[in-house]
């Protein structure tokens, strides 16, 4: 060992022959040093240490130390104290300013620590648990290194030393940005700068300079971190911070270099004073001719070289019993080999070890090389896929893993995560669950695990998620079918138990389906990564249909009862497809109606003439008190029929094309798109917020009325933010302008002299001031978006969105998509014709029948708005209900009349049944049935 700078030995070694003090320092292993004290550990496990705090004179004497039977492993210096880690991986604390001073044990839960590093007044531990590749420490501020590369800092920043580009302290570990593609491999800190090296064998330093430190031939503090460009073109294998001064090892040229304050000699150069540049340290000239240099450490004022005749260690900045246990091919090779007796002991105690712990499963799979941006997945999933395939080759093992992941793993999992590497192990979990599906245990796996994903803080679970939604979609895939899989079981065992003693896997299925929801939810955030089928859970219709079989005073107390009920699914719309979503939807309406039983109001009768529907309506809606939770019964006036459903369809068919024309100042009408959105007319609110109750009336009355609405009204409904995809289906023209804007040329933005107001209106306070730029542009258009949606119809769409919930008290609506709200309001638009026959049933007629075969005929030369006037002449509406004309189930009846030819066919809309004559020819069929839908307001029935 080679030092030079202030009380590099104690005296007694300073007085003794060349060879002596030579062999003294040959049986150093370890030094360290802080601002009043430096610390040497033999070869032999012992320590001594010399403090300079207070008055000099006998403090100077060396001061040995042990740790009694144990031997020392590693040690660092603070100011006054010194924390050492013996061979067993404990951690101890010397008090230097205690006389005696003895070395006291530190209660760390039997954690093992590979790493230590104390700053003036503070300590960090490293244990194999944690998911850190270094840690570093200087004065008063503190770093450490992920195990994928990414630098955190906190503490004091001064000087910038934390290289975040201020002055500000940070009280908790925060990610150095200008770092993330440095691939970081090592930090040192000073007093008050820092030094990392790269991966390639660059440094970069930052902090205070005022000593040149910092390697830039200046004293001028960096807030960045700034690439020491004296050390560019050779590629540096060591770095070290001491209080005020920098070393750097280049392995290539055999040379320490040093820059920074010289007072004490601390550079090595002969002289005191201070070094703006790194220069080489021409004390080990003679070193560097005849010895191999190991390692290099900096102290508060001292520098020390470690050497050795030959080459015994290699260039690292990361020894490896610093690294934290990880599983790999060999060790799982060994476990499913060798799992006899004899080594039974040995395999359990790695199993514990590995899979105990999160950061050693994520250390076992991160991918080669450091991935230190954040947005870039970390985890290698392809190796922990292969390698939990190959641990379930032996039963034994995988119990065991399984057992320990269980017990110990999961339930050590903090709702607090530091990084994107620490949600690590929520990938990888599911990879071992995704092998587990036949074992027993993995009930309780899922169940544990869902526990612990939702418990993280709410950002730290904002994190996962994004990290979901960049995974690959095969991977993304098998995430999904885990959990689908084991909700699936847990709803067939509920299922399969009937309803009873089933609150134990109820509660393991809303965990495990909460957390497929959060992934269904991700999956239309990413743009549907996979396909929504992949969510769906068959089994729900089924559980549905056996419960509904239960008599409804039966179902009804069971709902009183607060026992498990279906409806509560509706909680995890994930789960369920659009015919399941209808089915629940409507069947609650009878909760609606039996909670409503009491209401002093029971009736929901609206009274009017065709003539003046609109009007009417509006009026009753007004005037008339009514309980919408009660089915809406329509009686138009001077007609016949009781309202089963085809007089609602009828009345808001009609409704709606009246709010077209008769209400032209509620509407603006877009030519480009065929679509219409609120205008804000100052006044007559009250009439927006009745179109709201007209059109949740529809809804709870499972009616079509379609207003030309765009998605984004269903949007705004759902709480869905809308977005320049939403104004495209409405507005493509001024869409494909702020397109257009977005993807213009950087300089020529500013010569489209654009600002921010939209439609004469200001988009932000003085927005006629504030001019589009490139830097603004994206701003401008979500302002923009935002104005057209939100801004300039709030009132209107307020007073809309109270009325819906008033009209509609089925509040299960929530559950749907916005498509698929908007399908269920505005019918379908996939005609089908082919389904309309496929599906068709008879009564009183066969299929082959010849006035069945020519009614077909006449209707397949039909044109499509014919076809479309026929499915008004059915239903009340021309557009398809939910799942298209497969759902409409038509019906042809023979209507048994005397001398069918002078008869039209009559259509019960409520039934969907066409009563059809027996025509004596398919020219008389044609002429009727044309007549009848052409008229066929005047040729229906309820």
């Amino acid at each position: 060992m080679h030092c030079w700078g202030e009380i590099p030995l104690p005296t007694s070694a300073r007085n003794k022959s060349t060879e002596e003090r030579s062999q003294l320092e040959r049986n150093i292993s370890a030094v360290s040093a802080g601002r009043e004290t430096v610390a040497f550990v033999q070869k032999d496990g012992k320590g001594f240490f010399l403090f300079q705090g207070g008055n000099r004179g006998d403090k100077q004497k060396p001061r040995a130390f042990t740790l009694g039977k144990d031997r020392i492993r590693r040690l660092s210096c603070g100011e006054s104290h010194i924390v050492l880690v013996s061979q067993k991986g404990k951690i101890f604390q010397l008090n230097c300013q205690e006389s005696p001073s003895i070395p006291r044990s530190l209660n760390l839960c039997d954690k093992e620590v590979i790493q230590i590093a104390c700053g003036d007044y503070h300590s960090i531990a490293l244990t194999k648990e944690i998911p850190l590749a270094r840690v570093a420490a200087g004065g008063g501020h503190s770093f450490a290194l992920t195990l994928t590369g990414v630098v955190l800092a906190w503490g004091r920043n001064s000087k910038g030393q934390l290289g975040l580009g201020d002055v500000e302290n940070e009280y908790f570990p925060i990610a150095v940005k200008s770092l993330r593609q440095q691939k970081t491999v090592y930090i040192s800190c000073g007093e008050e700068h820092t030094a990392i090296l790269t991966k390639g064998g660059l440094v970069f330093t930052f902090g205070a300079g005022q000593y040149g430190q910092l390697g830039h031939n200046s004293v001028r503090d960096e807030l960045w971190p700034r690439l020491v460009a004296e050390l560019w073109g050779a590629e540096v294998s060591q770095i070290a911070c001491g209080r005020h001064h920098t070393l750097a090892y280049i392995s290539s040229l055999k040379k320490v270099y040093a820059c920074g304050r010289g007072e004490q000699g601390q550079l090595g150069s002969g002289m005191t004073c201070d070094q703006y540049v790194p220069l080489p340290v021409q004390e080990l000239e003679d070193c560097y001719r005849s010895h191999c240099i190991e390692r290099i450490t900096a102290g508060g004022n001292q520098s020390f070289v470690f050497c050795s005749a030959v080459q015994t260690f290699k260039d690292s900045c990361i020894w490896t019993e610093d690294i934290i246990c990880t599983l790999d091919d060999k060790l799982i090779s060994k476990w499913v080999s060798k799992c006899d007796s004899k080594s039974w002991n040995t395999i359990k105690r790695e199993i514990n070890t590995i899979f105990s712990s999160a950061s050693c499963l994520n250390g076992s799979f991160l991918k080669q090389g450091h991935q230190s941006m954040p947005d870039k997945l970390s985890v290698d999933l392809s190796l922990a896929r292969l390698s939990f395939e190959k641990l379930a080759k032996e039963e034994k093992v995988m119990n065991k893993v399984e057992s320990v992941v269980i017990e110990k793993l999961v339930p050590s999992l903090l709702p607090l995560v530091a990084g994107t590497e620490g949600h690590g192990v929520y990938l990888i979990l599911p990879e071992l669950m995704r092998v587990m599906t036949t074992h027993e245990n993995c009930r309780d796996l899922s169940f544990a695990f869902a526990s612990a994903v939702l418990r993280l803080h709410p950002p730290c679970l904002a994190t996962l998620e994004d990290i979901w939604s960049k995974l690959p979609d095969t991977f993304f895939k098998s995430l999904v079918k885990v959990f689908h899989t084991v909700s699936t079981r847990y709803l067939h065992q509920i299922c399969t138990k009937m309803w009873t003693q089933c609150s134990e896997n109820w509660d393991l299925f809303t965990k495990t389906v909460e957390v497929l929801q959060k992934l269904y939810e991700v999956n239309l955030r990413a743009g549907r990564k996979i396909d929504d089928k992949n969510f769906y859970i068959s089994e729900v219709k089924l559980l549905f249909q056996t419960f509904n079989k239960i008599h409804p005073e039966s179902m009804m107390l069971l709902v009183k009862n607060g026992l498990m009920c279906v409806y509560s699914l509706t909680a995890y719309p994930c789960i369920l497809d659009m015919d399941t979503k209808c089915l629940l939807f409507k069947s609650y309406i009878y909760i609606v109606i039996e909670q409503n039983a009491y209401h002093p109001i029971r009736h929901n009768n609206l009274f009017v003439n065709r003539s003046s529907l609109l009007t009417d309506t509006i009026k009753q809606l007004r005037d008339v008190p009514r309980n919408y939770s009660w089915p809406l019964q329509v009686k138009f006036a001077e007609e016949y029929g009781i309202d089963y459903g085809g007089v609602s369809q009828e009345f808001f068919s009609i409704a709606a094309k009246e709010l077209h024309s008769a209400r032209p100042t509620m509407f603006q009408f877009f030519e480009d798109s065929r679509l219409v959105w609120f205008i804000s007319n100052g006044c007559d609110l009250d009439m927006f917020y009745l179109l709201g109750v007209l059109y949740g009336m529809a809804l709870y009355n499972f009616c079509i009325m379609n207003l030309q609405f765009p998605v984004a009204l269903f949007k705004k409904l759902l709480g869905i933010p809308t977005t320049l995809e939403d104004l495209e289906e409405l507005s493509p023209v001024e869409a494909c302008g702020l397109k257009d804007l977005l993807a213009e040329d950087e300089d020529f933005v500013e010569e489209l002299y654009l600002d921010f107001t939209a439609r004469g209106h200001e988009l932000v306070p003085c927005g006629r001031e504030i001019p589009v730029t490139k830097y603004n542009r994206q701003q401008y258009v979500d302002a923009y978006v935002h104005y057209v949606f939100n801004t300039s119809v709030q009132k209107e769409f307020d007073n809309f969105s109270k009325g819906f919930s008033a009209g509609c008290p089925n509040t299960k609506w929530k559950m749907f998509l916005p498509g698929e709200l908007m399908a269920f309001l505005t019918g379908n638009i996939n005609y089908e014709w082919e389904e309309l026959r496929k599906n068709a049933k008879y009564k009183s007629y066969e299929p082959t029948d010849e006035n069945i075969q020519n009614f077909w005929s006449v209707f397949t030369e039909l044109s499509e708005q014919q076809k479309k006037n026929f499915l008004s002449y059915m239903t009340g509406s021309d557009r398809l209900p939910v799942g298209g004309l497969s759902r409409l189930h038509l019906t042809i009846a023979n209507a048994n009349k005397a001398d069918p030819d002078i008869y039209y066919p009559v259509a019960s809309t409520c039934y969907s049944i066409l009563y059809l004559p027996n025509y004596s020819s398919i020219d008389i069929l044609r002429e009727k049935f044309l007549h009848a839908i052409k008229f066929y307001e005047e040729f229906g029935e309820a």
